[in-house]
C-alpha cells in the first residue's frame, strides 16, 4: 500500500500551469480534498506601470486556448474606463469571436479530455462499456478522429476576423481593426456548416439542431433519446445512456452554488458600454445562483481570498481594491500543512460563497424565469429541471458544456447574417483616467479583467479567470472551493487507479495540468500519485 506510483491516464494534458489535487481516503471514499495550483505566473505584475492598452497583447497570452476570450475582456475593460462608442458591427463581430472560440472547444473537450475517462476498466463490467470503449478511446475510437478534426472548423471562422487564431488582437476599444467583405461572410457560413454537417448534427446529435432545441426538460431529453435510432444511437444518446449505466450522475456535486458573468452584447444594447448597463445587453445571461434562489450580477460583491495562498495574506477584498500580489519569500511550496498557504490561486467569493464557474452555472442561469431584460436574452429552462431532479453531478456538469453547441451554432450564424459591410467597425476612443470591468464567459466559465488606468498608465490590473473560482483554496474561514468540494464524498474504487477523481476534475476543465496524490486518512501515507 505505501508504494509510489506514477501513471499517465490521460492522452491529452491540460495546457497551463500544474495543479495538484490532494485527496485523502478512508475505507475508499474521499473525506477531504486540496487543490494546490503549484506554478506562480503573475500577469498581474506584468502589467503594473504599461500602457492600458497593453492589456490586448500581454493578456491574450495568459492561456492559449482561450486567449480570445482575454481580448474580450481587456477590450471591455477599456471601454468602460474610457466610455467608448461601439458600432453594431463590432458587437457582432466581438460576439463571433467569442462564440467560435467556445464552441471549438466544446467537441474537443468531450473527446479529447473527457470522454476517454469511460473507456477507463472501471466500466468493464457495464453493458454500454464496448460501444463506449469503441467510440470514445483516445486516438482510436471511432468518433475521437472525427470530433476532435470537427473542432477546428469554428476557429478558421475567428481566424478569418481576427487574423489569426489563437492570440488574436483584432478587438480594441471603440470596436473591432477589421473589415470584413461579402466573401469573408460567405465562407464563414461555409465554414460552420460543414462544422454541422460533419459532426454537430450527423455524429452529435442524430437529428437537426431545431428538433434538439425543443427539448425542455429531463423528460424531455430522456423522451428524444429515445424517439429513434439515430437520436438513440448518436454520440449524445450514447452518452446519456451511459453516464447514466455508469452512475456518473451520483458524484462530483460540488459547491452547489454556481456564478456567470454572461456574454455576447447584444448589437443593439450596448453602443455606449457601462458596467451599469451590461447585465441588460446581454444574450447569454449574468447572474448567481445560490441553491435556492436566483440574483441579480454584481460584480461589486466579488471578493479575493489569500489567507492559503502563497501571497502576503491582506483582507479579502474586491479585484479594484485588492494590491497587486506579493509573493511570501521563504515559502515552502511542497508543503502539505492545508491549514496554511498552499496554493498560488486565489480564492474568489461571490456574497462570500464559494461558487462553481462554468458551463453547468452558464445553463443554470438561463434558466432563471426572472432577472430577463428582453427576448434577446437566452432562456432555457432544461437544467434548471435537470439541477432539480437530478443534481449537479459529473454527468450533468458534461451534459450541460455539450448542451451549449446547438445553440451558439444558431447564435453564430444569425450574427454573420446581421453584419452590415457598409457600417462602421470602429470608433476612435480619447484616453482618460479612471476604473474599468470586461467580462465574458469563456468556453470554461466566468473570466473578468479589473483595470485602474491612472497618469496615462495602469496602476492595477486584476485577472479572474474561472479556473481560479473552481480550483481556489480554501478562503479565510476555511471553505472549500469548487472543486474541493466536489471531490469530497467520492467513493474510490482502486485506490491505485482513482479515476473518479480524475473524471470529478475533468469535468471542470480547469486550464492547468492536474497531478493527484492519494493517501489513506488513517495512516497518512501516500498510496499513489497520478499525473492527469
Amino acid at each position: 500500500m505505501g508504494t509510489l506510483k506514477e501513471l499517465n491516464i490521460s492522452p491529452v494534458g491540460r495546457v497551463e500551469g500544474d495543479l495538484d489535487v490532494k485527496v485523502y481516503m478512508e475505507d475508499g471514499v474521499v473525506t477531504r480534498a486540496h487543490t494546490q495550483a503549484a506554478m506562480f505566473r503573475g500577469f498581474e505584475k506584468i502589467m503594473e506601470g504599461k500602457d492600458p492598452q497593453s492589456g490586448l497583447i500581454v493578456t491574450p497570452r495568459i492561456c492559449g486556448i482561450c486567449g480570445g476570450s482575454h481580448l474580450y475582456c481587456a477590450s471591455s475593460a477599456l471601454d468602460t474606463a474610457w466610455k467608448t462608442s461601439l458600432p453594431p458591427n463590432a458587437l457582432l463581430l466581438r460576439a463571433i469571436g467569442q462564440g467560435t472560440e467556445t464552441i471549438q472547444s466544446i467537441p474537443r473537450w468531450f473527446y479529447a479530455i473527457f470522454a476517454t475517462d469511460m473507456a477507463n476498466k472501471k466500466f468493464a463490467n457495464k453493458p454500454l462499456y464496448a460501444e463506449v470503449v469503441k467510440r470514445f478511446s483516445a486516438y482510436v475510437g471511432t468518433s475521437f478522429q472525427t470530433g476532435v478534426t470537427a473542432s477546428g472548423r469554428p476557429v478558421e471562422v475567428y481566424a478569418l476576423f481576427g487574423g489569426q487564431w489563437p492570440h488574436s488582437s483584432y478587438m480594441v476599444p471603440g470596436g473591432v481593426m477589421c473589415a470584413p467583405t461579402l466573401k469573408d461572410i460567405t465562407r464563414a457560413h461555409a465554414i460552420m456548416n460543414q462544422f454541422r454537417n460533419d459532426w454537430l448534427e450527423k455524429v452529435w446529435l442524430g437529428c437537426s439542431i431545431d428538433r434538439y432545441l425543443q427539448v425542455k426538460s429531463w423528460d424531455d431529453l430522456l423522451a428524444w433519446v429515445d424517439e429513434n435510432e439515430s437520436q438513440r444511437n448518436s454520440d449524445l444518446g450514447l452518452f446519456v445512456r451511459a453516464s447514466l449505466e455508469f452512475g456518473m450522475h451520483k458524484f462530483g456535486q460540488g459547491v452547489g452554488k454556481f456564478i456567470a458573468y454572461g456574454t455576447y452584447l447584444h448589437k443593439d444594447h450596448y453602443q455606449k458600454p457601462t458596467i451599469e448597463g451590461r447585465n441588460k445587453a446581454l444574450i447569454s445571461r449574468s447572474g448567481y445562483f445560490d441553491g435556492k434562489q436566483y440574483h441579480e450580477f454584481d460584480h461589486l460583491k466579488i471578493k479575493e481570498h489569500v489567507s492559503h495562498t502563497w501571497f502576503e495574506t491582506v483582507p479579502a477584498a474586491h479585484p479594484w481594491d485588492q494590491p497587486l500580489p506579493t509573493p511570501v519569500p521563504s515559502q515552502n511550496l511542497l508543503s502539505t500543512d492545508f491549514s496554511g498557504k498552499y496554493s498560488w490561486s486565489k480564492a474568489p467569493r461571490y456574497l462570500e460563497m464559494a461558487a462553481e464557474a462554468g458551463p453547468l452555472a452558464r445553463v443554470v442561469i438561463n434558466a432563471d424565469p426572472s432577472h430577463r431584460f428582453g427576448d434577446h436574452q437566452i432562456y432555457d429552462p432544461l437544467f434548471g429541471d435537470i439541477l432539480q431532479k437530478l443534481g449537479p453531478s459529473v454527468f450533468t456538469r458534461a451534459l450541460a458544456r455539450m448542451h451549449e453547441a446547438p445553440r451558439l451554432f444558431t447564435l453564430i450564424n444569425d450574427w454573420l447574417g446581421q453584419i452590415d459591410l457598409d457600417g462602421d467597425f470602429y470608433h476612435k476612443p480619447v484616453e482618460i483616467d479612471g476604473k474599468g470591468f470586461g467580462a465574458t464567459e469563456a468556453a470554461r466559465g466566468a473570466l473578468a479583467h479589473w483595470i485602474e488606468v491612472k497618469d496615462g498608465v495602469i496602476k492595477n490590473y486584476q485577472v479572474m479567470a474561472p479556473t481560479t473560482w473552481n480550483v481556489g483554496p480554501n478562503d479565510d474561514e476555511g471553505k472549500s472551493g469548487p472543486i474541493e468540494a466536489a471531490l469530497e464524498g467520492t467513493e474510490i474504487e482502486d485506490p491505485h487507479d482513482p479515476v473518479e477523481v480524475g473524471m470529478v476534475a475533468r469535468s471542470f476543465d480547469s486550464c492547468l495540468v492536474c497531478t493527484v496524490h492519494a493517501h489513506d486518512q488513517k495512516s497518512g501515507k501516500e498510496l499513489s500519485r497520478f499525473k492527469l
